[in-house]
């Protein structure tokens, strides 16, 4: 039976340890009691419906935080200028995890937008999901 990946959903073999698509990790356990999970083929969910920018967007200082891993929760702001992200110890943002690259991603500030620029890392670099070039 084919493991499903939590962070981008991909079946992967079963005993794998880590994504074959995105590099997370596979946890091993049965899910809590009461959890339920969902599997849907393309056409299945619906049309999607435009939302616009503006009705979703918030001002103010910008965060992220950590998902997954032994340190979920852990945060770090963002403020001007970029922000390096990978497994080097002097990244700003510091992944201690085999699929990071040393030098794996860069997030950039112009004005009120953030920006992710992958490194050229391996495993690539993904947002919701789907892999940024």
């Amino acid at each position: 039976m084919a493991q499903h990946c939590p962070e981008c959903g991909f079946a992967n073999d079963e005993g794998a340890n880590y994504c074959q698509r995105c590099g997370a990790f596979l946890a091993h356990s049965d899910p809590p009691p009461g959890t339920t999970t969902a599997t849907y083929k393309l056409g299945e969910t619906g049309e999607l419906e435009e939302v616009k920018l503006d009705d979703v967007a918030e001002r103010g200082p910008a965060l992220v935080i950590r998902a997954g891993g032994g340190r979920a929760g852990e945060s770090f702001s963002l403020g001007a200028g970029r922000v390096t992200i990978g497994r080097r110890p002097v990244s700003d943002i510091f992944l201690d995890d085999v699929t990071v690259s040393r030098d794996h991603a860069i997030l950039v500030r112009r004005g009120q937008d953030f920006f992710l620029d992958d490194c050229g890392s391996l495993n690539g670099t993904y947002v919701n999901r789907r892999r940024i070039e």
